[in-house]
This record gives structure tokens, sequence and C-alpha cells, in this order.
């Protein structure tokens, strides 16, 4: 059970979805309109290949469904999903390929 009172749920996302509106509109409400420097778009094209790792990663390291124990379906994933992105050069490609290596290697390993 949580700690938080269901009021004090309800602020937390409510101030979540104000921080990330805020965080949002600085760049697409105000940076928008004026002409950004081309090193800038660069590092901006890699804003979701920086993100998506950064939310795996626990996952694969310290999964809660095992208690923070290192477990070889998922590592095996990550690692299968890492190269089909290598391989391919596609996101979705790579998720789905990882998708399917989870479920595959847990199905045989449990």
């Amino acid at each position: 059970m949580s700690q938080y009172s269901t009021a004090q749920i309800w602020m937390i996302i409510a101030i979540l979805g104000i921080g990330t509106f805020a965080l949002r509109y600085v760049f697409l409400g105000l940076a928008a309109r004026k002409p950004m420097p081309e090193w800038l778009l660069r590092y901006l094209r890699y804003t979701p290949v920086a993100v998506l790792p950064g939310m795996v990663a626990p996952l694969v390291l310290w999964p809660a469904a095992t208690d923070g124990q290192i477990e070889p379906a998922r590592m095996l994933a990550a690692l299968l999903t890492l190269a089909a992105g290598i391989a391919s050069r596609n996101v979705l490609i790579a998720i789905l390929a990882g998708f399917a290596a989870l479920y595959l290697g847990l199905f045989v390993l449990f």
C-alpha cells in the first residue's frame, strides 16, 4: 500500500503535469518561432535515443519483479533489443524484438 493519500497522489500528478507542460512549452511554444542553430537541432534528434535507455535500464538491471536481482531473460532481451536496433536502425523493430525476446525468455526459463 502507498503511504500517500488520494489527495496527495492527485497533487503530485497535477504538479508533474504542469511541469511537463511548462517544459514542453518552452521548446514548442517559445523557441519554435525562432530559428535554432544546427548544432542544437542535431542534439535534439538524439533525445528519444537517450531517454529510452534511461527508462529501460532500471527495469533490466534492478527489476522490481525479481526484487532487484538480475534476471537472464531481461538481460538477453536488452541485448537483443540493442542488436536489433543497431542492425535495423528502426526503433519500432528494436522494441518489438525486445518484447519478443523478453516474453520468449520468460516462457522458456520459467
